[in-house]
């Protein structure tokens, strides 16, 4: 058998991100560049976002960040568009929320723009008549049961 001459396996390599709490400079779009929020992971380093601009696009995770940097369903991301393609992109930047709330404070995102929430936000619009679900018996309807 071959002598192992590495300095571990993989759970060495998985123990490596130390340096993402760090605070790091804020970046904005440039051109060619756009905002997105995820709306789900396909998998195979893939996923589908809606930029800003309103249009949905199939965005491809780069090398650099797969496996390093983890995407999921309502995160802010920055995408770079492709001339050839339109409705394909490529995942630049992960945005933490704290770096997302900055943006939206600077006016770079729209208003209209759930942060942190996920995917799932969205379902308090439809809380309002949650207190319609249960019948109130009277205790004389229960004395006839």
């Amino acid at each position: 058998m071959p002598k192992n001459k590495g300095k571990g396996g993989k759970n060495r390599k998985r123990g490596k991100n130390e340096a993402d709490d760090e605070k790091r400079e804020l970046m904005f779009k440039e051109d060619g560049q756009e905002y997105a929020q995820v709306i789900r992971m396909l998998g195979n380093g893939r996923c589908e976002a809606t930029c800003i601009d309103g249009t949905k696009r199939l965005c491809h995770i780069r090398g650099k960040m797969h496996k390093k940097v983890w995407i999921a369903a309502g995160d802010i991301i920055l995408v770079g568009l492709r001339d050839y393609q339109d409705d394909k992109a490529d995942v630049i930047l992960k945005y933490m929320p704290d770096e997302a709330r900055l943006l939206k404070a600077y006016g770079e995102l729209p208003e209209n723009i759930r942060l942190n929430e996920g995917i799932a936000g969205g379902l308090d619009e439809e809380d309002d008549g949650a207190g319609d679900d249960y019948i109130e018996f009277e205790d004389e309807d229960i004395d006839k049961i």
